[in-house]
This record gives structure tokens, sequence and C-alpha cells, in this order.
């Protein structure tokens, strides 16, 4: 081929060739605008995106944001309602004194007398818990004893005052305190007793043995186990308890007198005694509390009086039979207590008591003194119904008496 013609055909075939990629560079920047009008979310769905990936990839935990959820997960109802009511629980420091036997002296002139001992102090220590805030304390009666000389109560944060009792009811083993000072003190909220349910946290607090003298009380949890739970410990002594609260919480010595908390941080009870079935002198497993209501009720008369009076008149009066009255009066048994008088005008003889009757019963529970009946009364109040079994020349009858104030005969 000739020179001119094989130059001409290299310029036709350069000619073509760039005509080829101007033709494919335009197809391409048509698609890329075809491909950049798809919505966004479709093109995530369809690519795998860098910055999409690293989205889905959680962050490492910080360890202190771990931290502050554990410490929050460790506050729950329990050390809420602790932190509520451990600032107005007291321990309570009691010095008795108890006067000493006397004994057999000699003197060289007398020859042998009889001498008085000499006095002694005893010092106990008990609960107690603040109920109002001029500082009244609600404890157990058997925490303060009959014959303190000086009562100081210690608060939770150490300070310490002397205390005088303002009242105090034995067969209800309750005391009424106050603290003498005239600052303000926090104090507690009670609950309602009837609302306890068997199975919910219950949480004890005071302290126990007496162990720590710098009043920080000590905390252990439980739950209600039963309710309900009647004793009469002792039948030489006046206490009766009714209508108890039974705990799991642990409950020894010194922890008498305060409070058994809800999960709420109310007072559903008041700390009183351990049974231990005669295997040790230690807790295991049957705390019992008085319930709040009859705390309330009996706090509220001593605050009032200083005592524990009926309101209402039973209009009859009683007295333990003993065997030589057994045989005198050939009575049937020494069990129960004999009416001795009724009053005509008094739920008594409106019930039908007759002088003469044998009181067996009062409820369901027996008498064994007239000790036993009286603390037995007093958990009646004025418009209840009390129903009293008798023995009657040998047959028990059933009376129930409508219980109301004393009303006086006309004329009178």
């Amino acid at each position: 081929m000739e020179p001119e013609k094989r130059h001409t055909l290299f310029i036709v075939a350069l000619l073509l060739f760039v005509t080829a990629g101007c033709t494919q560079h335009q197809n391409t920047d048509q698609q890329g605008q075809q491909a950049s009008s798809i919505p966004a979310f479709q093109l995530n769905s369809q690519q795998d995106s860098p910055a999409v990936d690293s989205a889905r990839v959680p962050s490492p935990p910080d360890p202190k944001s771990n931290d502050s959820d554990i410490s929050s997960s460790r506050r729950n109802a329990i050390t809420r309602a602790i932190s509520r009511v451990s600032p107005a629980v007291v321990s309570i420091t009691v010095t008795e004194v108890v006067a000493g036997k006397k004994h057999l002296g000699f003197d060289q002139y007398y020859g042998f007398f009889l001498a008085p001992g000499r006095d002694r102090e005893f010092k106990s220590m008990g609960s107690g818990f603040i109920v109002s805030e001029d500082g009244k304390v609600v404890t157990n009666e058997h925490v303060c004893g009959k014959n303190a000389k000086k009562i100081m109560v210690t608060l939770s944060n150490g300070e310490t005052y002397p205390a005088d009792v303002l009242g105090a009811d034995e067969f209800a083993d309750l005391a009424v305190l106050k603290i003498k000072s005239e600052k303000k003190f926090p104090h507690v909220e009670f609950g309602n007793s009837d609302n306890v349910i068997v199975g919910e946290w219950s949480i004890a607090i005071g302290n126990p043995f007496g162990l720590f003298s710098d009043g920080k009380p000590t905390v252990t949890v439980g739950v209600v186990s039963a309710t309900s739970r009647d004793f009469h410990p002792n039948p030489n002594k006046p206490r009766v308890y009714q209508d108890m609260i039974q705990t799991d919480a642990a409950i020894n010595r010194g922890n008498s007198g305060g409070p058994l908390v809800d999960s709420e941080g109310k007072v559903i009870g008041v700390n009183t005694f351990i049974y231990t079935g005669g295997t040790s002198n230690g807790f295991v497993g049957l705390g019992f509390a008085i319930p709040s209501n009859r705390a309330k009720k009996i706090v509220d008369q001593l605050l009032k009086s200083g005592e524990v009076k009926l309101g209402y008149d039973p209009g009859f009066e009683i007295t333990p039979i003993s065997h030589n009255m057994a045989l005198m009066y050939n009575l049937p048994t020494t069990q129960g207590l004999l009416v001795v008088s009724v009053n005509k005008d008094g739920p008594a003889y409106e019930a039908g008591l007759l002088p003469g009757d044998i009181i067996l019963k009062i409820g369901d529970e027996r008498v064994t003194s007239d000790v036993h009946a009286w603390a037995l009364f007093r958990e009646y109040a004025e418009g209840d119904t009390m129903r009293v079994e008798i023995l009657r020349k040998g047959q028990r009858y059933q009376a129930k008496m409508q219980l109301r104030k004393k009303v006086k005969a006309e004329g009178n």
C-alpha cells in the first residue's frame, strides 16, 4: 500500500477510537445520574456502607456508667425503709437500784441480828423509737423496769439525753418516755398492723445485747411469719400478749422495744420477745412484736393519763378461786373466777350473770387468774360484744355482754 493511503487509514481509525470513547463516557454519566436519583434509603439497603457498619456495632461499655448502675441497683425498698426509720431508733440504758438482802450480823453487846444489805445498782439496755418531734419514745415496759433510778437515751448520731417515764403498763408491756430536751427529733410513722401480709418483708431495728454504745442501730431482715399469735408466757405474771406478729427477722436481747418495720418504712410492731423452745437463749427464728394498732391505742392512753383504764364498766366484781374457797363453798373447780357481785345497772346483769357464777372463758381464752382476766378485758372497748363462758350448778352457759359505760340507777 502506498504511504499516503496508509496515513489516511491511520487518521480514520484514530477518529473512530476517540468517538467510541466519548460515547462510552456519556453513557457512564447517564447511569450515574440515574443512580443518584435513587432514594438514599434504597442506596443504604443495597450497598454496604462503612458508615452504616460503624453505626451498627455497639460502642464499648463505659466502666463509670456500670458502677453507677450497680450502685443504684443496691438501693431498694428495704434500704430506703432503713434510712427513713434508723434516725428515730434509740438505745436505752436503764440504771436500777435493787435493795440488798438482809444478812445475819453479830454485835458483842447485842448478839446476832438481821442487818440490811447494801443497795446495788444494775444497768440494762434495750431499744425504743421516737414517735413525736418533741422526743416521746415508745419502748417495752420491761425495758424500763419498776425501780429505774436513771434512764439515758442515745440517738443514732451518738447524742445522749436523760429521759423520764411518762407512763407504763405492765399488762401490755409498753411504756412511753420523754427525752429531756427542747430540740426537735426525727420520728417514725405508725403503719396499720391490720393490713400486715404474711410473707411480706419485715425489718427489726435495735441494739441487740447492748453491744454498741454509739447508738447506731443494728438491722435484721426477714418476713412476717404469722399474725394473731396469742401468748401468756408466765401464769404467775400479768403480761398477756394478744394478736402478736411473728417474724423470722432476728430479735435478741436488747432488741426489745425497737420497731418492726415494713418495706414502706412504717412501724407495724414493737419487738418484744423471742421463743427459743428451751433449746438456747438466742434467736431460733421465732420473734414476736406487739402490733402497731394495739401499741398506738395503749400509747395514746398513757399519754393522756399515765395509765390504761377500761373504757367501759363490765358491771361485776370477781375474785380468783383458791383451794380453801373451793372447799368452803363446795365449788366444783379451782379454775376460773368467782363472780362475787353484779351491778343491776351493768352489762353483766343484762347478760344474765349472777353472783356465784364461775367465769371459765373470756372470748376463746381460758381464764387462769384475775390478773389474766383484766388483761383480757382490756382487749375490748365500749360498744364491743364480749362473749363469756360461765359455770353454774354444774352446767356451762354462754353469755354475751354488750359493753358500755356504767349507767347509774334512778335516784342515785
